[in-house]
């Protein structure tokens, strides 16, 4: 029965008990059917041939009554009504007569029926013998006759007539007794069966409550075992049917949930590790961020530097290029007079190739300043990752502006002392004319150099002015970094925080390997 199904088993089970109920109440139906037979049976024979006998007996003494009140009675009316109810009565007697012996049918029954024939034939020719003598008035005769002849075959006819009604109503209680007996034995058979059917329903009850609340409780052990977070226990079961099917389908979700918690206890445990990188991860990078915006403030700080050294340095060269305007109108106003001082103009112009020279020397001071801008541009680019490689630049950057300070300076100590010459050769000046000549386009073209060094003086303050600007942009850029990162340091936090909850969570299953 293990093996069956909760249906089959309800199925049976109440199947049994059904038939049993059934054999029951067909035994009682038999047993009452026979119960209603022997009823009507008695009803139909034995009540009815009592009855009969009963009449028969009644209708004898109310006969014989009237047949001895006529006798005695001398009015000759009542003496014709007594005669005429006892015809009424006899022909009463005789239609009784009849029915009942249609209905007799036991040997016992058809002798007491001829008993009683006889000596009603006798008890009625001896009463019409004793009217008859009343009636032609022999009445001392007829009297003296019914008192010693007629008594007597009355009291015969009516012991045979009670002899049969006697009879009778020991056939009804003889059905009575059978009655009772079927009744009984009915009544035994079904208490029998009752109490069969009461065994059998209750060990039935017993086998199928003990074969669904067996495997029930096996199936809430499982249950509380699972909800208590125990996943170490193995479920296994031979049962067949819906209860073996509960049972396994409970084992192989125990080991789904087993597996389930496993892997969650190895994702938090991954995301615990994880998450504590990331949180160590961003503190490193906010610190390193933190550094990275000091350096570009103090990146910023020197380009303002630089930005006004250059500045100043295009100032002098605009100054410059006006004392050389200057100084090329004061040659072309010495011109008359250069002849004059040849000897000093010769001096002029020794000091002129070495402003030719020390120019030479601003010019490529100020070549290498645009390379030097160019690769402080680069580096700008990446002063996000190496900020000290633009420090240097920087630095060079300033270098050569110190330079192209102290030979501007130069250049102008030399101007003042070929002015002075001037001066001293101003009586000279005619005779060294062609000399002087040769001072005025060389200063005109110190002139033409002194305002492309004015130029690319202005070029480099825009060029540093728009690095100025780019490190400004990445300072702020950084400093949004830095926030950022201490967001992401924030968010990872609470990630490790969920996880270690997650894992207080997960905590309280045991799984197998931890039995």
């Amino acid at each position: 029965m293990k093996d069956w199904k909760i249906g089959a088993r309800l199925g049976g089970g109440f199947a049994l008990v059904l038939a049993l109920v059934a054999v029951i109440a067909g035994i009682g139906v038999v047993r009452l059917q026979k119960v209603g037979d022997a009823t009507r049976e008695m009803a139909r024979q034995s009540l009815e041939k009592e009855r009969l006998a009963t009449d028969w007996l009644l209708a004898t003494s109310t006969n014989s009554v009237r047949t001895f009140a006529l006798l005695k009675s001398e009015d000759a009316e009542v003496q014709e009504f007594l005669q005429k109810n006892i015809g009424k009565t006899s022909a009463l007697i005789n239609e009784t007569q009849k029915k009942l012996e249609e209905q007799l049918s036991t040997p016992e029954e058809l002798a007491l029926s001829k008993d009683i024939k006889a000596k009603r034939s006798g008890y009625v020719e001896l009463r019409n013998t004793i009217l008859k003598l009343k009636a032609d008035g022999k009445a001392d005769e007829a009297q003296k006759l019914s008192q010693e002849k007629l008594l007597p075959t009355l009291d015969a006819y009516d012991a045979s007539i009670r002899a049969m009604v006697k009879h009778q109503k020991a056939q009804i209680d003889q059905s009575a007794t059978s009655i009772d007996e079927l009744y009984r034995s009915g009544r035994n058979q079904l208490v029998l069966l009752a109490a069969l059917a009461l065994a059998v329903g209750s060990v039935l009850a017993w086998l199928l409550t003990r074969s669904i609340a067996l495997p029930i409780d096996e199936a809430l052990r499982i249950a509380e075992t699972v909800a208590s977070g125990d996943l170490s226990q193995d479920f296994e079961t031979e049962r067949g049917g819906d209860f073996g099917r509960l049972l396994r389908g409970m084992g192989e979700m125990e080991d789904k949930l087993t597996d389930v918690v496993g892997r969650i206890r190895s994702a938090t445990d991954s995301i615990l590790v994880a998450s504590g990188q990331i949180a160590s991860g961003n503190q490193d990078l906010s610190s390193r961020t933190e550094e990275q915006a000091s350096s570009l403030e103090q990146t910023a700080a020197s380009m303002e530097e630089l930005t006004s050294t250059v500045k100043q340095n295009a100032d002098n060269a605009r100054q410059a290029n006006q004392l050389a305007v200057s100084a090329s109108e004061v040659a072309v106003k010495g011109g008359r007079v250069v002849n004059e001082v040849v000897d000093t103009m010769a001096a002029i112009n020794a000091s002129s190739r070495k402003i030719v020279d020390i120019i030479g020397v601003i010019d490529g001071i100020a070549f290498q300043t645009n390379i030097l801008a160019l690769n402080a541009a680069v580096e700008a680019a990446r002063a996000g990752e190496q900020g000290k490689g633009f420090a240097v630049v920087a630095a060079e950057v300033r270098s050569l502006a110190q330079r192209s300070a102290a030979a501007a300076k130069e250049i102008k100590s030399l101007i003042d002392d070929s002015v002075g010459k001037v001066d001293m050769g101003s009586a000279l000046v005619g005779e060294a004319g062609k000399t002087m000549d040769e001072i005025v386009g060389s200063v005109r073209r110190v002139t033409d150099i002194m305002g492309e060094i004015t130029a690319a003086s202005q070029e480099q303050t825009s060029g540093i002015e728009q690095i100025n600007q780019a490190i400004t942009q990445m300072d702020q850029v950084t400093q949004q970094n830095a926030a950022l990162v201490e967001e992401a340091a924030a968010a990872a936090a609470s990630l490790q925080e969920q996880a270690g909850g997650l894992s207080q969570v997960v905590s309280v299953f045991r799984l197998t390997h931890e039995a």
